[in-house]
């Protein structure tokens, strides 16, 4: 989608930054995304009330077929999928020995082959983790992101606009809600946590209902003619600084961006889409559960509001929140939001208090009330 008018690709704009194709994609072919068309703010007006096409096929894509598939990645995962059914998909993390998040993937299941997109940058670990487990199950995990390319219909007309394609009746997400602590084992169904319909598409590849809309993983020969359809039906095509902004204002966190090394599933809202409780062992399970029963994980996410008065540069992720000249948190994701102004996701330590006057850099920020747990 770069060769659309006006677009502006991510590394043009930030040679450094996390949204662009991994070295080895790159020379395989996959090719940068748009950062924006043009006019980011409208842009993201256009995903808050109607739809818009984003380009996020710099996103890796990890193909797991085999017999064994299901179950193989059940043991390894935080995600309960041992009933995954074809026309499934989820979330699901890969944490460290100590509980902390190394890795998250969205899922498709389509009968055949389990699917995993996970975030630029991490397609390598992910494999090799997957690699690493093998043994002597019938699975054979291969980086499949030369293959298939992750597009993205987000708005409130998504579903409608997935029709042009031939695909309707998705479902909405469907959640169980997370347990209080120290719940009583088997109260929680053998089931995904969440569960999003995974539906084929007509020319080949999938649709999967989510949280902010309809991505489609779709081969990539098909992609052209899947933007070109799609545009023809009124679907204009939208930045991936727009997809952030909204993201950012539903508070989900992006791993790798929004977490750090010491980052556990409770501290990023992550257990209610990818971590089932009461699934039995996996890496990192007993962290989990002793978070989960104490009830206060050490950090939490939070929406902040930055001034915008002393600049109007957005702060890097990773840059520290300070409380009376302490560091308190961190910073991941900072945006620009066509109705909020400037705001950023950021970790902070449990015990700093809603009404705290923080600073970024030399930034006033303020906590959204309500952002976060008490």
């Amino acid at each position: 989608m770069i060769d659309i008018a006006g677009a502006v690709t991510t590394d043009a704009i930030d040679e450094e930054t996390r949204d662009q194709p991994e070295p080895a994609h790159r020379a395989a072919g996959v090719r940068s995304v748009a950062a924006h068309y043009g006019d980011p703010l409208r842009e993201q007006r256009v995903l808050d009330t109607a739809v818009g096409l984003v380009d996020r096929s710099h996103r890796g894509v990890v193909a797991v077929p085999g017999e064994e598939r299901i179950g193989w990645l059940h043991t390894l995962t935080t995600q309960h999928l041992a009933a995954l059914a074809p026309g499934e998909g989820t979330e699901l993390l890969v944490l460290s020995p100590h509980g902390h998040v190394e890795q998250h993937a969205m899922v498709a299941e389509d009968g055949d082959t389990t699917w995993l997109d996970t975030e630029p940058g991490a397609t390598g670990g992910l494999l090799a983790y997957l690699e690493k487990m093998r043994f002597f199950s019938k699975v054979e995990p291969r980086d499949a992101t030369a293959e298939h390319a992750l597009l993205s219909l987000v708005g409130p007309e998504a579903t409608g606009a997935l029709a042009t394609l031939g695909v309707t009746g998705l479902a909405a997400p469907d959640a169980v809600a997370v347990p209080g602590p120290k719940f009583r084992a088997g109260e929680l169904p053998p089931r995904p946590t969440v569960r999003y319909s995974v539906a084929p598409l007509p020319g080949g590849g999938w649709a999967r209902r989510g949280p902010l809309g309809v991505d489609l993983l779709v081969p990539r020969p098909a992609m052209d003619r899947v933007v070109a359809e799609l545009r023809a039906a009124g679907v204009p095509p939208v930045g991936l600084w727009a997809y952030e902004a909204i993201r950012v204002a539903a508070r989900r966190a992006r791993v790798g961006v929004d977490t750090d090394h010491r980052t556990i599933p409770a501290e990023v809202d992550l257990v209610a889409p990818a971590v089932h409780l009461d699934k039995g062992c996996y890496r990192g399970q007993e962290t989990v559960a002793r978070v989960h029963n104490m009830g206060r994980p050490p950090r939490r996410l939070v929406l902040l509001h930055l001034d915008g008065v002393t600049t109007d540069r957005l702060p890097a992720a990773g840059t520290p929140v300070t409380l009376d000249g302490r560091a308190v948190g961190f910073v991941g994701t900072a945006v620009l939001h066509h109705e909020l102004g400037q705001v950023a996701l950021a970790v902070l330590k449990r015990n700093v208090p809603d009404d705290a006057r923080l600073l970024v850099g030399d930034s006033a920020a303020a906590i959204e009330q309500g952002s976060a747990p008490s």
